[in-house]
């Protein structure tokens, strides 16, 4: 691939990238829509022809086998949670029993804090972050009503100087003797700061406290070493880079030396497998992570992200992390020449080792801008009050089609087009 630093704002540098682009044929395998650059693959992935196909696989093995697909066919059902896990653990850089694919985002964020949330003498409060997406905190906040303690007891929240990105010294300096465990995103949702979590585990660890991460906006964009860092645990969806569907099952991690301890929160799916169906009353949890499992997993969800985790074994992350962050650069140094004196300013870092897989920019006219660019056939996100976010997907995202969506952009300021629609966000944004 042609040389960053030869960089140029221009469609004839694009088109030469996407000619060098080693992860360019990976296009062909998603559902592209003519005339349409999508830019919001942080929020839902697109489609790909081998997550459709491992779908109907699936489907298949229901309509051919019926109960007994359960252990019959290629993707015999009992045992496919473990099996995901085991492709999802090169993806966070952790051994294959210390992932399994399961549960949502929250729900694994409350088996992990009803099992390692303990507050007990000194230690009574949980640690997080002010700029972390809310279910997040919905969650750690009613872990503090069930223990029976009020906010001010129970939870600590490190403030944004700016707005947008978190301080890891100021997370350090937070980690007291009071603190019984820490929760952080990887990537915050907004800004697409990536956070030290190597040095934040260290610093953890060295004050005696557990830590886990929310990897939502991280897995499928950047590589990890969780097990090598010392993760305690951590818990992501599957649908954004990972491009598992909308609502697709998510997926937890806990680092080996923690195995063998009870769920919190015990379900039949978390039994070693040999005893599952002997239907005892005494939870035998499995030696693994599997023993975090609650309940049944939702067969159908669970099957296009087989298909979807064969692309990133295909494709390998360092090549995917790479082309993310020359696309980023790429966006940056567009709206810096073309955008920044138009009342645009970048929220997310520039420096590549801080900053996840989108372009976090800020302006008064955001909710405006991203319908003014979905009409013009740009799909970007917006987040209240002023961010858009734009994230060029390795996969699937050309170079010309990030030249080409800030041209858009441009225009759509130039021309003020933004001022025909409304000022207010719709219900889903």
């Amino acid at each position: 691939m042609a040389n960053p630093m030869q960089m140029q704002p221009t469609q004839k540098w694009a088109e030469e990238m996407d000619r060098q682009d080693q992860l360019a044929s990976f296009r062909d395998e998603f559902y592209l829509k003519e005339g349409s650059i999508y830019l919001d693959g942080n929020s839902l992935g697109l489609l790909s022809r081998r997550a459709e196909s491992t779908l109907q696989e699936v489907l298949a093995s229901w309509r051919e086998f019926g109960i007994d697909g359960w252990t019959e066919g290629e993707h015999a059902w009992f045992q496919l949670s473990e099996r995901l896990g085991e492709k999802l653990a090169p993806l966070v850089g952790a051994n294959p029993e210390e992932v399994i694919a399961t549960g949502s985002t929250t729900v694994n964020l409350h088996q992990l804090l009803a099992t390692f949330y303990q507050p007990k003498g000194n230690r009574m409060k949980l640690l997080a972050d002010a700029l972390t997406f809310p279910s997040d905190i919905y969650a750690l906040k009613s872990h503090v009503r069930l223990h029976g303690l009020d906010m001010t007891e129970g939870l600590i929240q490190v403030e944004s100087t700016d707005g947008h990105t978190i301080e890891e010294d100021a997370l350090i300096e937070a980690m007291t003797d009071e603190v019984a465990l820490i929760v952080l995103p990887s990537v915050l949702y907004r800004s697409g700061q990536l956070l030290d979590m190597k040095r934040l585990t260290q610093s953890a660890h060295e004050r005696g406290i557990l830590i886990g991460f929310d990897l939502c906006h991280s897995i499928g964009a950047i590589p990890h070493q969780l097990s090598e860092w010392g993760v305690d645990f951590a818990f992501w969806c599957n649908y954004k880079y990972l491009n598992a569907g909308p609502g697709s099952v998510g997926g937890l991690y806990v680092h080996r030396r923690h195995h063998g301890c009870l769920p919190g929160l015990a379900g039949w799916f978390g039994s070693a497998k040999e005893v599952q169906f002997d239907m005892d009353h005494t939870l035998q949890p499995a030696s693994h992570a599997g023993a975090f499992q609650i309940g049944t997993p939702h067969i159908l969800s669970l099957a296009p992200l087989l298909g979807s985790l064969d692309l990133f074994h295909e494709a390998g992350m360092e090549a995917i992390r790479r082309k993310s962050l020359s696309m980023t650069r790429y966006l940056m140094m567009l709206v810096e020449t073309e955008l920044l004196h138009k009342g645009f300013s970048f929220g997310n870092p520039m420096e590549d080792t801080r900053r996840g897989g989108h372009v976090c920019l800020i302006h008064d006219e955001a909710v405006r801008i991203c319908k003014a660019l979905k009409a013009r056939g740009i799909v970007p996100d917006y987040r209240a009050p002023n961010v858009i976010r734009l994230a060029p997907i390795s996969l699937y995202t050309s170079y010309t089609e990030v030249w080409e969506a800030i041209q858009q952009l441009k225009t759509i300021i130039e021309n003020k087009e933004y001022e025909g629609f409304e000022k207010e966000r719709g219900v889903v944004a």
